[in-house]
């Protein structure tokens, strides 16, 4: 056998082991119950739910905020490797990509989950107000859901002709590898076109992203509520989904790495880097928290003073400072040493900043709905306190696990390390040494 085929068959999605089809399965039970109680609330409506007139957004739209953050992470992470040409980002990008396509799909998803009459989605389209943030929401995650599948199907044309051979003894998978390679042959022609279309992808993902994030803080931002009327909003928006996406992009890495035996090529150079990176992100993410959160306090005003005792020494404290000390002060200060940035801390570093960032969508959203602008006289005291009830787990359980499945299905049928470039760039290692 050649190198050639040696490395395609390392690269090749390998089918599942008896672990996997249980992991497959743990997962679609998980989406299946949360299928099966979002039916009940559609069938009940929102009364099987904790939402009421003064928490009208609960765990669905943290959820919603946590998935558009994570893609976030992912599509530009990999728009910035793609243009940096850098050979050491190769087994990254991919998997980078299809965390951004489940994760934004699953923004989506999130957004019809909250909303009672899910039968009238199409009207959001039909007949936007484009002076509400709301509308630009959805025009944004549509544009920016499609430009994700372009960005990870794309690159991967010459991977799925390359697929097409190499399951040749299995007509089915190889018919289908050739449908998406599309004709693909290697022309001089289609390599100059095929390059030229990921760069427009990737450079159009950046301000997407950007404007992805910044119009999801301006969906609160334009409230006036306390704990969310803040022009910082947006930067603030940005730097958490770096800190959130980079997590669970480690995650997602370490997982792929481990189960698909990539560590020739997942190596811990990669973990190192995006250890740093993580580091960066939230020292600079501790930054906009404390200017989101002290200038309030300095100014206590009566509304901001009580919203900031909640959270610092109220029924929320407990989730704040897990948050804060556990996803951003405790991965700074242990990433700093060299040991702490290789694979399996890394993961548990990571796995410990994915759950924190989720608690931080939770507390940004519910304990400002708790004060309204203008309170309402009279109400039932349960409506001053919210938790989500079963239904609410369970659907958003659902969701979670839906996110992951859908990524272990890619893992499944996409190589996670692109073939044809590897090969490229083990030409071009081996033309350079004979140079040497």
């Amino acid at each position: 056998m050649s190198t050639r085929e040696q490395i395609i068959k390392k690269l090749a999605p390998k089918e599942f082991n008896t672990l996997g089809v249980i992991w497959v399965a743990l997962l679609s039970i998980v989406s299946l119950a949360g299928i099966i109680a979002y039916i009940d609330q559609i069938r009940r409506g929102l009364e099987v739910t904790n939402l009421r007139d003064y928490a009208i957004w609960g765990v669905y739209i943290s959820n919603f905020v946590f998935f558009v953050a994570t893609s976030f992470v992912g599509a530009f992470t990999a728009s910035i490797l793609r243009l940096s040409q850098k050979k050491w980002r190769t087994p990254l990008v991919r998997i980078a990509e299809m965390v951004a396509v489940a994760a934004i799909a699953m923004a989506g998803v999130a957004i019809i989950l909250d909303m009672g009459r899910p039968d009238r989605i199409p009207y959001l389209f039909m007949y936007p107000r484009l002076q509400s943030p709301i509308a630009w929401d959805i025009i944004i995650i549509t544009i920016y859901l499609a430009f994700s599948v372009m960005l990870l199907y794309i690159p991967n044309i010459p991977d799925f002709a390359i697929l097409k051979t190499f399951y040749k003894d299995k007509p089915f998978l190889s018919k289908v590898y050739g449908f998406l390679a599309i004709n693909w042959t290697g022309s001089a022609k289609q390599i100059k076109i095929h390059q030229k279309s990921i760069k427009v992808i990737a450079v159009s993902m950046i301000p997407l992203a950007l404007i992805l994030q910044s119009v999801d803080a301006w969906l609160f931002s334009t409230t006036y509520r306390i704990g969310w009327d803040s022009t910082n909003l947006g930067p603030y928006f940005i730097s958490g989904a770096l800190v959130a996406g980079i997590g669970a992009l480690i995650t997602a890495i370490y997982m792929v790495r481990r189960f698909n035996h990539l560590e020739e090529f997942i190596t811990d150079k990669h973990f190192d880097k995006l250890g740093r990176l993580l580091v960066f992100a939230c020292l600079v993410y501790l930054y906009f928290n404390m200017n989101e959160y002290l200038i309030p306090a300095f100014k206590s005003t009566q509304g901001e003073a009580e919203h900031l005792q909640e959270l610092f020494f109220g029924q929320y404290s407990l989730m704040f400072w897990f948050a804060i000390g556990g996803g951003l002060i405790l991965p700074s200060i242990l990433l700093m040493f060299r040991k702490m940035r290789k694979p399996f801390p890394m993961f548990i570093i990571a796995i410990l900043v994915v759950v924190t960032s989720w608690w931080k969508r939770y507390i940004i959203v519910s304990p400002a709905l708790l004060h309204p602008f203008m309170p309402i006289q009279g109400v039932p005291e349960e409506w001053s306190h919210y938790f989500p009830s079963l239904h609410e787990w369970l659907i958003t359980g659902g969701t979670l696990a839906l996110c992951i499945l859908i990524i272990t299905i890619f893992v499944r049928f996409i190589p996670v390390v692109p073939i044809q470039r590897t090969l490229d760039e083990m030409e071009i290692t081996a033309t350079e040494n004979d140079k040497n």
